[in-house]
């Protein structure tokens, strides 16, 4: 499974999606460029973070697209986040066992780290790990309602993407507006 598919069935749910650095936030950007995704051009590690807060200060269903490397670079987060477990807050980690943005360096999940058992053990449940589109689809389905984090299984290409035009101001004044409209 090609990460770029994920992205496309993700980004097809509706909802507000933080996105991580690099070439996922490129990919759904080429995709489906929407106010309601926040693509990340920095900040390494902080997906989950910046997700996890927004989902606790409104009711729309929040999207997290991360990876393997940078979920890696924040560990700590899985414990506040399974602490808050918020019903809106969908974790999706994206685990291509490299860093694909830096030039495919492996990460520690292409070896002896298993991130679904880092998950559990920080108190996160459920955490599914899936390695087809099919399985991804039917799972946000089931739990569409709920706290839920999956591990998804992809290789680790990297599709002809643009990069993103938008400054980082505009990318956040342009999701803030979509954060208060959904308020209402």
């Amino acid at each position: 499974m090609k990460r770029i598919e994920v992205m496309k069935v993700v980004g097809a749910r509706g909802g507000l999606i933080v996105c991580n650095l690099g070439f996922p936030s490129r990919e759904l950007f080429s995709l489906s460029d929407k106010p309601s995704h926040f693509y990340m051009l920095g900040s390494m590690g902080m997906a989950s973070s910046i997700g996890l807060g927004l989902a606790l200060s409104q009711k729309k269903r929040v999207y997290v697209i991360d990876g393997d490397g940078s979920l890696l670079m924040n560990l700590g987060s899985l414990a506040t986040v399974a602490h808050q477990a918020p019903h809106n807050y969908c974790l999706i980690v994206i685990d291509n066992q490299c860093y694909s943005s830096t030039g495919n360096q492996p990460t520690c999940s292409s070896g002896k780290t298993d991130l679904a058992a880092i998950a559990r053990a920080a108190g996160i449940s459920p955490v599914k790990v899936l390695g087809n589109l099919k399985d991804l689809e039917d799972c946000l389905d089931l739990h569409h309602e709920m706290f839920l984090m999956v591990v998804v299984k992809t290789d680790s290409s990297n599709p002809e993407v643009p990069h993103i035009p938008l400054l980082p101001r505009v990318i956040t004044r342009r999701f803030m507006g979509e954060v208060r409209r959904s308020e209402k």
